[in-house]
């Protein structure tokens, strides 16, 4: 079983704290699998409103998060 799926069963565990815990876990690796596909795109000549596009934020957003990496 993967790391994610493992994760998600948690997540909707009754007992509220592996639930909490869970999801804590859960954005932790959304914000790293965003960062590493933001990365790539940009490294593959993607502008920051396509990205911006994807993620269904706007250009300004993503640019603030990740343009100075």
């Amino acid at each position: 079983m993967s790391e994610a799926t493992d994760l998600a069963m948690r997540a909707g565990d009754r007992d509220p704290r592996i639930g909490l815990r869970a999801v804590a876990a859960l954005r932790r690796l959304v914000e790293q699998l965003e960062a590493v596909q933001v990365r790539s795109a940009r490294q593959q000549g993607w502008s920051w409103q396509e990205v911006a596009t994807e993620l269904g934020v706007s250009r300004q957003a993503v640019h603030k998060k990740y343009g100075r990496h």
